[in-house]
């Protein structure tokens, strides 16, 4: 299926990966979510914790596709071998899922605090800084 998919996209001259573009989604809008998160604690513009609740939903749900291009890319580029980052990559995916989990299932958006619940955010960017290096060790060396 996986090499249908590229040699389809190829066929149609798109030879590039499928993964590092679809990472712009969950990085972004985690990093986004921390951002107008501490905004809103550390300002009166209370509601844009709000917003920043829901860039984790869509953080969330921008994960999911994302691990699946990465695992297809890991397949039809690296032929599936396994070395220590294509490993750490998955534990870390795994980590923000459940990271952005905790974030929509415990966070009270309408009264933003430093608590427990704000760290869960900061966990969250700490986790993306993690696979973006990971990533870019992983291609560029």
């Amino acid at each position: 299926m996986v090499e249908f998919i590229y040699g389809l996209l190829e066929s149609v001259g798109f030879a590039h990966p499928l993964h590092p573009a679809a990472t712009h989604i969950p990085m972004g809008l985690v990093m986004g979510a921390l951002i107008f998160r501490m905004v809103a604690i550390f300002t009166s513009m209370k509601e844009l914790s709000r917003t920043g609740y829901h860039c984790a939903v869509l953080g969330l749900l921008g994960t999911p596709p994302t691990v699946v291009l990465g695992w297809m890319d890991w397949q039809y580029r690296y032929g599936g071998e396994w070395e220590f980052l294509i490993g750490l990559k998955m534990v870390l995916a795994l980590t923000l899922m459940v990271i952005l989990i905790l974030i929509v299932a415990l966070d009270d958006p309408e009264t933003p605090r430093l608590d427990l619940r704000s760290f869960l955010y900061v966990l969250g960017i700490a986790n993306v800084i993690g696979l973006g290096f990971s990533g870019g060790e992983l291609i560029y060396g």
